[in-house]
């Protein structure tokens, strides 16, 4: 274990939930906690050419493709060369004290590390002297629970990582830290005032559903039950649920269950079929389950907002900038009002949308909203984010 630790903090044995990291100095809100370089990382597939390989550097032009590979680029030769120095990301946290759960991996995810394994031995066994079999399934599990996707300003998916020292951090659904990403950095910044001897918490997952919701996800993907403040009290769930007003008759609580169970069917349904079905295909199943939906629940149900977001995103994809703009104004109060404060999905709604009406020369509306993306980013990602200048130089070119 190495022993430097990480400044104004302290790792600590957390009541009821193992391991944990804790403040030891003030962090007021926007302040950086701490930074994490990657462990291990790659870039996904579909933004090859856009993004080094290296560094995560977003380019449109002026990246270099691999002479010897043909499919990665880079910025330069220094990008290119292997980077065999380990990086100063065990400061609290080594790799192999990462929980693997594998006692509590049921049948599905077992065969998923097999799979993952077997693709590995195949495409990579002449280039790599791999561990066997037990270390590996442990180093999946181990990857699966603890790894980070890395996203950029609108949450696209740029690339996975493994964070050991930022995977030290508990969960809670009322978090008081936030990372972003610089490249293949991980940045950890409050988005509350912390106190000397509170515990740091981040989020694991989208804080958007009700507490029953959450507690379903943060058990399957990492074996625990949450206890935090919004879990116990569920001070959101009502508004998060809210039923159609003005109603002839009010759903029976019967009913509710049965449209919430649909809800999440299509939801399943839908993550499924963005594999096989068209475009049209895809925005019809958002428009019916919405209108089956909108006899029970009202449009800032939550069920409701997810399969709007998802008809956006489609909209976008179709480069329908009207339909796109009409589902993104029905998001983002809806948003504000269920998310935490200085959460990246607002932000990234209202840059969207924001995007959106300049395109369509709605300027006075589009400058409005990239200036509440930016209240938001300049807290989350810091004000010398390069995302930040990014968003102020589309600003001024409005002017």
């Amino acid at each position: 274990m190495k022993t430097e630790g990480i400044e104004g903090t302290e790792r600590f044995v957390s009541p009821g939930k193992g391991r944990g990291l804790r403040a030891t100095k003030h962090f007021k809100v926007g302040d950086l906690v701490f930074a994490c370089p990657a462990y291990a990382y790659v870039l996904t597939v579909n933004e090859r050419g856009g993004h080094c390989e290296c560094c995560f550097t977003r380019r449109e032009e002026g990246l270099s493709k691999c002479g010897k590979c043909k499919q990665a680029y880079y910025c330069n030769v220094e990008c290119q060369k292997c980077q065999t120095e380990r990086t100063p990301s065990e400061r609290v946290l080594t790799l192999r004290e990462l929980e693997a759960h594998l006692d509590k991996l049921d049948n599905e995810k077992n065969e998923m590390n097999d799979t993952d394994i077997a693709a590995l031995h195949h495409f990579y066994s002449r280039h790599l002297d791999s561990p066997d079999n037990a270390a590996l399934t442990e180093l999946f599990a181990q990857v699966n629970c603890n790894g980070f996707t890395i996203e950029d300003e609108e949450l696209s998916h740029l690339g996975s990582a493994v964070f050991p020292d930022v995977a030290l951090m508990n969960h809670s659904c009322s978090p008081n830290v936030i990372v972003t990403y610089k490249g293949t950095v991980a940045e950890v910044r409050a988005v509350q005032d912390i106190s000397p001897g509170e515990e740091i918490f981040n989020s694991y997952i989208d804080l958007l559903y009700p507490t029953e919701d959450r507690i379903e996800r943060l058990r399957d993907s990492y074996f625990f039950n949450c206890d935090c403040k919004e879990c116990t009290y569920k001070s959101k769930d009502k508004a998060k649920m809210e039923i159609r007003q003005k109603l002839s008759t009010p759903p029976e609580e019967e009913e509710i269950k049965q449209m919430v169970m649909y809800a999440r069917n299509v939801i399943e349904e839908f993550r499924r079929a963005k594999h096989y079905k068209t475009p049209s295909e895809l925005l019809e199943i958002c428009e019916l389950s919405l209108e089956k939906m909108g006899s029970v629940f009202a449009e800032t149900n939550v069920y409701m907002l997810h399969m709007m977001y998802q008809a956006m995103g489609v909209c976008l994809y179709m480069q329908d900038w009207d339909g796109a703009m009409k589902y993104g104004e029905k998001i983002i109060q809806p948003y504000s009002v269920h998310y935490p404060p200085y959460s990246l999905n607002v932000a990234s709604m209202y840059l969207k949308l924001g995007r959106l009406y300049l395109g369509l020369e709605k300027r006075t509306r589009g400058v409005k909203a990239l200036k509440k993306a930016l209240a938001i980013m300049e807290v989350a990602h810091g004000k010398d984010h390069p995302y930040i200048t990014e968003i102020k130089k589309e600003m001024e070119e409005q002017k």
